[in-house]
């Protein structure tokens, strides 16, 4: 217990982090304008309406700051203490929520309680970054332990398993962003550098798979890829052996190959040089673990694991993506890699955002002036686009201030998260930090055709009671771990 009791809730106060607090207060009104601004039609007399979208905003924002309050007025250890229970009950929800018979827009994510409608999958976050900063935060856990990772993975694939059998894909890809907090605290950055070579696998050996190099029958896609497999294993040695020898021997002789076999294939005898390259990344696989062999190095052994997956999953993409994705997930990938043109499918919702953006220029058209989004030609324009009616009545302005806080609220968290005195309150705060940027990169992304559409919010600005309630639970616990952090106890 805190001691003196009727000091606690001055101490609180006074530790709370003012700053952030302004921060989500300027991102919470900046979102009403947003909301207000999309979901506007012309003839509309009364904004405030609670038959408007922009109406029921307001009373989204008044029940989240009620409900920070409450949060903050809770003692920070009934947060540690019940983590376990309300991640449990959290999982229950989300497996009921399988089989609600209500699917809204295909989706069967939504529990409907009469008018109410809310949607779990957005309360599991911040109980999945409890769970995860209380199993992480017992004594003795080490991240480099197989087991103990292997703990903290399954608390997060559970919840993604559950949302995903809810036909919400978008929402469980956020779980991903876990894996920035767990290189925060000790997980191998060669784990996280697999995960980003992948998706460079699968971008460069779709989008240039059928484009041919050097008038032969070599696929650039797939010459391209399996070059980069080499040469990462090669930096990988270079990093994680120490061994500055055998990892440029590992370059020079995959380089000099690779260059003979081009200029054989363009002025000798024209060939596929993808052959070659894949000849050698065997060669490469064999030898890494012949020299785990005879220098007893572990590393090498698990740098030809890396080259043997990386292939293994190149030449699983293709087969993936038409074989295993859903059309509609297969057409938005491929217009995103700029394979196909659907103006008016996949790519609509994309094109029309990108237009209202454009068409706000430096400073934008003006509160309520916006024509792409007040003629509704962008849809989903006061949820998943909403970042478009941003651009188009604010410009690049009002758009650029909205980046720059929520850069700010990042940077905040960050420190926040760096000046806890204990574990749980530092992975609990960036397991927050890395949901938000995530959400903030894929969403923005996304608007400006630069990520998949993956249909997730924007923090503070999407319209919706569930996302919103959900980020302010997220960082209203966070902030109250914070306040906490120089109480004396007995």
């Amino acid at each position: 217990m805190v001691n003196p009791t009727d000091k606690k809730q001055k101490g609180v106060l006074r530790s709370l982090d003012w700053w952030t607090i302004i921060i989500y207060l300027a991102l919470i009104s900046f979102g009403w304008v947003s909301v207000c601004g999309a979901s506007y039609s012309y003839g509309d007399t009364d904004i405030f309406s609670l038959d408007t979208r922009s109406g029921m905003q307001i009373i989204w924002i008044g029940t989240s700051i009620i409900l920070g309050f409450v949060i903050l007025m809770l003692d920070d250890r009934f947060y540690d203490m019940f983590a376990l229970i309300i991640f449990g009950v959290m999982l229950v929800l989300l497996f009921a929520t399988i089989f609600n018979p209500h699917s809204i827009k295909g989706s069967r994510s939504w529990l409907v309680l009469g008018p109410l409608r809310l949607q779990p999958a957005e309360f599991a976050k911040f109980a999945t970054a409890l769970a995860l900063a209380k199993v992480m935060s017992i004594y003795g856990y080490n991240i480099l332990k197989i087991k103990h990772f292997a703990a903290a993975l399954g608390i997060i694939v559970v919840p993604m398993l559950f949302i995903i059998l809810q036909r919400e894909t978008g929402s469980a890809l956020v779980y991903l962003s876990f894996f920035l907090m767990f290189y925060r605290e000790g997980m191998p950055g060669s784990i996280l550098f697999t995960g980003v070579a992948m998706v460079i696998y699968f971008v460069v050996g779709i989008r240039f798979a059928d484009t041919l190099f050097l008038y032969s029958s070599t696929s650039v896609g797939k010459f391209t890829v399996l070059l980069l497999i080499q040469l990462f294993s090669g930096g990988l040695v270079l990093s994680y052996c120490r061994n500055h020898r055998e990892a440029f021997r590992i370059l020079a002789v995959t380089l000099s190959i690779t260059l003979a076999a081009i200029l054989f294939s363009a002025f000798v005898i024209p060939f596929d040089v993808t052959y070659v390259e894949l000849a050698m990344c065997v060669i490469l696989i064999a030898y890494l673990v012949w020299q785990s062999l005879v220098t007893r190095i572990r590393n090498y052994l698990w740098i030809a694991l890396f080259a043997l997956g990386s292939v293994i999953f190149f030449n699983l993409a293709d087969y993936v993506l038409n074989n295993v994705m859903e059309p509609h997930q297969r057409v938005r990938i491929n217009v995103l890699l700029g394979l196909e043109e659907d103006l008016k499918g996949a790519g609509y919702n994309v094109h029309q955002s990108e237009i209202a953006i454009g068409s706000g220029g430096l400073e934008g058209k003006g509160f309520l002036n916006g024509t792409q989004t007040k003629l509704k030609f962008v849809p989903e324009q006061d949820t998943d686009f909403i970042f478009c009616t941003v651009g188009e009545e604010e410009g690049f302005v009002g758009s650029a201030t909205v980046l720059m806080l929520f850069l700010a609220l990042i940077l905040r968290l960050i420190h926040l998260a760096e000046r806890q005195p204990y574990r749980f309150g530092r992975v609990y705060g960036y397991c927050v930090l890395s949901i938000f940027l995530f959400h903030v990169f894929i969403n923005v992304g996304m608007v400006l055709g630069l990520t998949p559409v993956i249909g997730i919010p924007l923090p503070f600005f999407s319209y919706g009671g569930s996302s919103l309630w959900g980020f302010t639970l997220l960082l209203f616990i966070f902030l109250r771990i914070d306040a906490g952090r120089n109480l004396i106890r007995n």
